[in-house]
């Protein structure tokens, strides 16, 4: 129970300067010029930074938000979303909440509303709403590393979470080693990213897709003060041709963002078998134009073969939403949409389509999840993303109007989680 937390925050800091003196006397070596202990938007954070890129990471649920990327140019880039309430003392349910943020581990992911096996979970589990505890950090070589761990109640078990930088590289590679446990489970990675003011301005691109479908239930309630815009349950072929509830328009272009104000909504699109991507990999991408740069993530389909849009525009209107809140979630993941435990370990419509919706994580052996989020600057008139290509070390992002940008990343990570 030491992990949990309570509905009210804790704003006081006896429990964060023991998180301090475990950083500085823990296993790994604590280095002041790696990594720096700061209070941002209400929470307390480890910060860690290279030449290129600043990241934070909650004490709290281990959210990664404000990352800083191309720091060392004229025009850092911020691209994650922080939840607009994050200075406003409320009392939040479900913990997730409290410090809303940027990109976080769920396990179990989804909303987890029925018991699985006797036990409740959260929404999206345990990991982003209780302390994580800071193991330390240290470089080798070029490589900056922040270790932290939790041991999760429900389910029990251990997660070892490794986020790492590396000199010259505008990306995060993140792992998080799952081990102790003995359940079938959902599981994400839960990237949320800023979106600009300008209609249809962010353009959102992935690698080839089997096939894509609205949320199986209703997502935004009106008795909740919610409200959707896309039909229920419904499969597409094309992200630009989203089924909605109303026949005028009928269907609505997913690749361009902010759309529909005064909607909240979700789609999942499911990734093409692994041996049919280059090198193996899936990816997304979101190009900002306006901002000069484009978002990506990287992932290994067979762990994450799924990416949820959470799709938020000014549809909520409940407390601590209150109408205000703007965001794309891009969320990769291993689940039955967002519908969590327990019907991603069950049989549903989607794996019985060959497409898994939830790991079988074992107790003799531990199962990794490697994930890569990162940034490139693209020029003017670069529009949005037609293809990815793998290169020696490095990634192109070829565009629509047949510009290619180039940067170095290590993307086999997402396989062997070395770098």
């Amino acid at each position: 129970m030491g992990c949990r937390m309570n509905k009210k925050r804790k704003r006081s800091g006896g429990g964060f300067v023991i998180g301090v003196l475990v950083c500085l006397f823990g296993s790994a070596l604590f280095a002041e010029d790696i990594m720096r202990i700061e209070n941002i938007a209400s929470q307390p954070c480890w910060i860690m930074g290279n030449d290129v890129v600043e990241l934070a990471v909650t004490r709290l649920g281990a959210q990664m938000a404000p990352v800083t990327f191309c720091r060392d140019g004229d025009r850092p880039v911020r691209p994650y979303y922080i939840s607009p309430w994050q200075d406003e003392g409320l009392e939040l349910d479900p913990p997730v909440l409290v410090p809303l943020r940027g990109d976080f581990f769920c396990l179990p992911f989804g909303g987890n509303s029925e018991t699985y096996n006797g036990q409740r979970y959260p929404p999206h589990g345990e990991p982003p709403g209780v302390r994580w505890t800071c193991l330390g950090a240290e470089r080798k070589g070029a490589v900056a590393i922040l270790t932290l761990e939790l041991q999760t109640m429900t389910p029990s078990g251990k997660i070892t979470k490794k986020i790492c930088l590396v000199d010259h590289h505008n990306a995060v590679y993140s792992q998080e080693r799952l081990e102790d446990y003995s359940t079938r489970i959902s599981i994400g990675h839960h990237a949320i990213l800023s979106v600009p003011d300008a209609e249809g301005t962010m353009r959102v691109t992935t690698s080839k897709i089997r096939f894509g479908m609205t949320a199986p239930v209703l997502f935004s309630n009106p008795a909740n003060r919610e409200y959707q815009s896309f039909a229920i349950g419904r499969k597409f072929r094309d992200l630009s041709q989203v089924p909605l509830i109303w026949k005028d328009p009928k269907a609505a272009d997913c690749t361009r963002f902010p759309a529909r104000k005064g909607y909240a909504d979700l789609l999942a699109v499911f990734s093409e078998r692994a041996e049919r991507l280059e090198r193996n990999v899936a990816w997304v991408t979101a190009t900002n134009p306006e901002g000069g740069y484009l978002w990506f993530s990287l992932h290994d389909p067979r762990t994450l073969p799924t990416t949820v849009f959470w799709i938020e525009n000014h549809g909520r209107h409940g407390v601590p939403w209150n109408g205000r809140n703007s965001c794309l979630g891009l969320e990769d993941v291993c689940s039955y949409l967002n519908e969590g435990m327990p019907i991603s370990a069950r049989p549903n419509a989607i794996n019985r389509k060959g497409i898994p919706t939830a790991l079988e994580l074992s107790p003799d052996r531990p199962t990794d999840v490697n994930y890569i989020q990162g940034v490139a600057k693209i020029p003017t008139d670069f529009r949005m993303v037609r293809e990815v290509r793998f290169g020696d070390g490095t990634v192109t992002f070829v565009s629509t109007t047949g510009m290619k940008v180039t940067i170095p990343v290590n993307y086999e990570f997402v396989r062997t989680g070395q770098l």
